[in-house]
């Protein structure tokens, strides 16, 4: 009886720690909402960025202490949802899309119901054996969500008459291509296995330093290119890099047959 008891009640309980980092996240997000409606869309930028390195370390400590839960990616994907759905929907709609009538809207809410798509999927991949810890499958909704703020803070190094003509309609296909993204089979690297409490050569400490002085000299400039890389780099890696490698594995089975 007591053992049941016991089981009970760990099933029931939740670990402090990483569900508060997430919380930070949503916390984060929800301000950065509020911000986007009053307009001060530098401020929901500057929260939605927040919420992604809460969301980063939720995880990292969730497994370097060995607390992670099932209620733990729940309450993480619910508050993903909220800081890198909802509340960037709000601002690049109050931004910029609200001048398109109902094609913004549906861009706007294209963002976040392709994001809980995304975050859904993930879930249940996740829980599988098979699952790949290398990649994600469809873009991180993080990186979607950081992505439009990122080119918010990029508007500043354009010229005011190239902004005003070229954003509305740029803004316009980035979301609806990082909506498809997100529910794409385009791969991710997840750089789950580079792991920072891992030995890693000289070299790697080198180059973190070189890439934290590059970004650090011009922050928003280089963040948008480094994440504008890493959209990229997924339909570099799944269209021409994996049928590459596919089509030399069938050469070398032909071969040795």
């Amino acid at each position: 009886m007591e053992e049941k008891i016991t089981q009970s009640r760990a099933r029931r309980s939740v670990y402090i720690l990483p569900n508060l980092f997430t919380m930070a996240s949503l916390f984060a997000g929800f301000l950065g909402a509020l911000w986007a409606i009053e307009g001060r869309f530098d401020m929901t930028a500057l929260a939605i960025l927040f919420s992604c390195l809460f969301d980063g370390l939720d995880g990292k400590v969730a497994r370097l202490t060995g607390t992670s839960s099932d209620f733990g990616v729940q309450f993480d994907s619910l508050a993903d949802l909220v800081a890198f759905g909802v509340t960037p929907a709000i601002m690049v709609y109050q931004w910029q899309l609200a001048r398109f009538g109902r094609l913004g809207i549906l861009a706007a809410f294209m963002l976040v119901a392709c994001g809980a798509l995304r975050l859904a999927r993930f879930n249940v991949m996740s829980g599988k054996a098979t699952a790949s810890k290398k990649f994600f499958v469809g873009l991180p909704i993080p990186a979607a969500g950081c992505m439009i703020s990122l080119f918010y803070m990029f508007e500043q190094y354009l010229p005011d008459d190239i902004a005003a003509a070229v954003m509305p309609k740029a803004c316009l296909f980035l979301v609806y291509t990082l909506s498809f993204l997100m529910v794409s089979r385009v791969r991710y690297a997840s750089f789950k296995e580079f792991g920072l409490v891992k030995a890693h050569p000289f070299s790697a400490m080198v180059t973190a330093l070189l890439l934290f002085v590059v970004v650090a000299s011009e922050p928003w400039l280089m963040g948008f290119l480094l994440f504008s890389a890493y959209l990229a780099s997924g339909i570099l890696y799944t269209f021409f890099i994996l049928p590459r490698r596919a089509s030399k594995l069938r050469e070398s089975l032909q071969e040795l047959s």
